[in-house]
């Protein structure tokens, strides 16, 4: 089951699975021309009213006054916040803020066209190659969207004859991809290399080409695949090996470089490196990094880079920036290491179950009910600290949970209070 990302379907589900009846009847005669026909339309509304009736707010797409790092400020009200993907705290420095101003100043804020034809500006090449030397790669690209990069590259990468063997909590923008490829698709239990070995050696033999897919860091659960093992069964059976460093880069390894820096493997264990922009590098977009056949075949040939606008230059030199600080200040990602054991023993020296966090900036509390974590929501921010609940069907029911997002920038005060406030609210939120 692929549960990672909250969907406009997953967020109604998390509202709406709460509780039962009720509900407007399902819509007769409908013209095909009614936006309310479309999949999900009726549960999206049903699950709003269904809240509303119930009191329970809705925990999304909350207003935040300004930079969202370890405190923030929503519908104006300061709150501590752990629901940020600002690891480093680099989104809001000054110096990142700069070299976007400068490059805003220089270029203009848009790449005005693909870079293929008209779009291509100087600090693209500049955050590629850096990029490229954080993964040992011979060259990077970057696109506009993280989720646009994997959709793109996985549908252009393989096609009816090929196999993608996949971790089953990989990311949607992932699953997208391959469902776009038309490649068969066999996912595997998380982090489980003997099944990965078993689904990749009994379907390799029928398939012209075959990709094995996982994640450096997974964002549900904070959680680490055994890299080494990965690389050993793609080489065995003739794999590619993709491995998507979204929320690995700038959280692992001593000096942040990822899941292979963390493990000590050589960063040739992957044929494609995938990230984001967004997350560590405080801008948007994402990038693959691999050899340079790989990568100057993407820039002239996917649909996702030939046929979309370029990152616009304020956002390249934003990202380049943040990764030559994260590269000259190790001490955030050490920091931000530090915070996140720190908070999670605090949490379970109070009873609540991590999971497999390992301790590289993400740490669940799992909970089992939906509406117990939402309601846990509830109670946190009313006592200032914002945490998302992330409930059925992003995760099975039973799984539902608080997902806490660290950052170098949150003081041990800070983490010792907010583990001290979610004991306080379980103790006053039934199980």
């Amino acid at each position: 089951m692929i549960r990672r990302g909250l969907s406009p379907e997953a967020r109604a589900s998390l509202l709406g699975r709460f509780c039962t009846g009720g509900g407007a009847p399902a819509p007769s005669g409908s013209p095909a021309r009614d936006f309310a026909t479309l999949p999900n339309a009726r549960e999206l509304a049903e699950a709003r009213r269904l809240g509303q009736r119930h009191n329970l707010s809705n925990p999304f797409f909350q207003p935040h006054d300004g930079v969202a790092g370890a405190r923030t400020r929503i519908a104006g009200r300061e709150m501590l916040n752990f629901a940020s993907y600002n690891y480093l705290g680099l989104n809001g420095d000054p110096r990142v803020n700069l070299a976007a101003a400068e490059a805003l100043a220089l270029h203009g804020s848009s790449a005005s066209a693909s870079r293929m034809v008209s779009g291509e500006r100087p600090v693209h090449a500049q955050l590629e190659a850096a990029l490229a030397r954080n993964y040992g790669a011979e060259e990077a690209l970057v696109l506009v969207s993280g989720h646009a990069t994997n959709v793109s590259v996985i549908g252009h990468l393989l096609g009816p004859d090929d196999l993608v063997v996949h971790d089953q909590l990989i990311h949607n923008s992932c699953a997208e991809g391959m469902r776009l490829s038309g490649a068969r698709r066999v996912a595997f239990p998380h982090n489980d290399p003997e099944a990965a070995e078993r689904a990749l050696a009994g379907a390799r033999a029928r398939h012209k080409r075959a990709l094995l897919l996982i994640e450096g860091h997974y964002s549900m659960d904070g959680t680490v695949p055994d890299l080494a093992r990965f690389r050993d069964m793609a080489r065995r059976h003739d794999a590619w090996l993709m491995v998507d460093e979204a929320h690995g880069l700038g959280c692992l390894g001593p000096t942040g470089r990822g899941v292979w820096e963390a493990q000590g493997v050589s960063p040739d264990a992957a044929d494609i490196w995938m990230g984001t922009l967004s997350k560590t590098l405080a801008s948007c977009g994402g990038f693959i990094a691999g050899s340079r056949a790989l990568v100057d075949w993407l820039r002239h040939t996917l649909p996702g880079f030939v046929y979309s606008v370029g990152l616009p230059p304020p956002m390249a030199a934003a990202a380049e920036c943040a990764l030559r600080l994260m590269e000259e200040e190790p001490w955030r990602v050490e920091r931000l290491q530090r915070n996140t054991r720190r908070f999670r023993a605090a949490l379970q020296a109070r009873g609540f179950d991590t999971g497999g966090s390992t301790g590289g900036s993400i740490v669940p509390v799992i909970l089992g009910s939906s509406l117990r974590a939402v309601r846990l929501a509830e109670k946190m921010a009313a006592q200032g600290i914002n945490v998302q609940p992330i409930a059925f069907p992003v995760v099975p029911e039973g799984q539902a949970r608080l997902r806490f997002f660290l950052s170098s920038e949150h003081e041990e005060s800070e983490l010792d209070e907010a583990a001290e406030a979610l004991g306080r609210a379980a103790r006053e939120v039934a199980a």
